[in-house]
């Protein structure tokens, strides 16, 4: 791949076409991120009950789901420098190599706590692979062709949850064990990535006379804010969703997992347009729309009383993450110098998966309070002010740019 050698800078005026082989490995690599925490998702209930004598197994087993995030929490900064400093290639190698390894240690372990253990490895695989993969994006797509690829990406992370969702579900039916075959899949991606991908040199900035590469503070700290708060309400979806079905009477976990893997369908559909989102409203009026979007989502699942109404929530809420997911990564990317791509992209790495963790932390005491009901209905209040702000946000720009272009 020609293009593979060629030198960036913080320009963005070239635009670099990676072959076929290249980007549907990097598609591939990124639909193992949201097998971490979902696969497992519809057999929850069958492991709280298979591990009911350990003491607080409620919590524990919930924390299944979120452990990796917290680890990829803690891990994905140092990813982020391990990603600058020594390439993203032998990060992302590294790294999906783990990932399979940990994955499938469910199969084996026999206890909560070593369930827990692996999951907390498969975060930090986890935390490699989406620090090098989106740094590697930011390397090789610039402008409105990293906006397609950024959305194709969610697309294809969306459809991988629909299937591995779906497939998990079955397989939780024949045991809760199963699912974490699945995993085992990033063996048989680690060849494309040591053969398909290859790392475009970049003009380092973090050193020497030319001082550190500069990254807008304020902008980058608003988009954490936003990467924590937009997962903290997201996956009250995983976490919590099985048991709000299954008290409205769904106790089938292939019914469970078709029906969170919908919900991933729709994210998948939303996402293919975000490119023209972005050029229709610009960055912060996309965070505008699908935070809207899902407020309108949870505040339908907050009223529903059926399984059928619940999925039509779920629905189109999956369209509003749609518009959130990648212009979380696309922002970063845009705001990050080409010698920061990997820091930046940690720090937003480790804002998405700590609200994934803080998730349950924060909602399970509130389910014991007001329900699943009340839970989500509140979430949809404060999902509402948020597409508030960044609608004000978007105004503001405009008018700045306004003033600017009459100036």
């Amino acid at each position: 791949m020609s293009s593979a050698n060629a030198s960036l800078s913080g320009s963005e005026s070239a635009e670099l076409r990676p072959s076929l082989a290249t980007a549907a490995t990097l598609l591939f690599v990124s639909s193992l991120t949201i097998m971490a925490a979902t696969v497992i998702s519809p057999g929850l209930p069958a492991i709280e009950a298979h591990f009911a004598g350990t003491e607080n197994a409620a919590f524990l087993t919930r924390l299944l789901i979120t452990m990796p995030a917290l680890a990829i929490a803690f891990i994905a900064p140092f990813a982020g420098k391990f990603t600058d400093r020594f390439g993203r290639l032998r990060v992302l190698s590294a790294s999906v190599l783990l990932y399979g390894l940990a994955g499938t240690s469910g199969l084996i372990a026999d206890t909560l706590y070593a369930l827990l253990f692996g999951r907390a490895l498969l975060g930090a695989a986890v935390a490699g692979i989406v620090t090098a993969t989106t740094a590697l994006i930011g390397d090789l797509f610039a402008g409105p062709s990293r906006d397609r690829f950024m959305g194709l990406q969610t697309a294809f992370t969306g459809i991988g949850g629909l299937l591995f969702m779906s497939f998990g579900g079955l397989l939780a039916g024949a045991g809760w064990r199963a699912p974490f075959a699945i995993y085992g899949l990033a063996l048989l991606i680690l060849p494309a990535v040591l053969l398909c991908l290859t790392e475009p040199r970049y003009e380092r900035q973090d050193s020497g006379a030319s001082g550190p590469a500069r990254v807008p503070l304020l902008a980058v700290s608003v988009l954490l804010l936003a990467a924590v708060f937009n997962s903290i309400c997201f996956y009250l979806i995983p976490t919590q969703m099985p048991f709000h079905l299954y008290a409205l009477g769904v106790n089938s976990p292939g019914t469970v997992g078709i029906t969170l893997g919908a919900f991933n369908l729709a994210v998948a559909a939303a996402s293919l347009g975000y490119g023209r989102l972005r050029a229709m409203v610009g960055l912060p009026g996309g965070f505008a729309v699908g935070f809207g979007v899902m407020a309108v989502s949870f505040a339908i699942i907050a009223m529903s009383s059926s399984h059928a109404a619940v999925a039509v929530g779920l629905m189109v809420g999956g369209g509003g993450l749609g518009c959130i997911m990648p212009g979380l990564a696309a922002s970063a990317m845009t705001l990050a110098p080409p010698a920061a791509r990997g820091r930046v992209a940690g720090a937003l790495t480790a804002s998405i998966f700590l609200g994934q963790f803080l998730s349950p932390v924060v909602s399970q005491p509130l389910v014991s309070w007001i329900g699943y009901a009340g839970v989500f209905g509140l979430t949809s209040v404060f999902l509402g002010i948020a597409a508030v702000l960044a609608a004000l946000l978007a105004l503001s720009g405009r008018s700045m740019a306004a003033k600017a272009a009459q100036g």
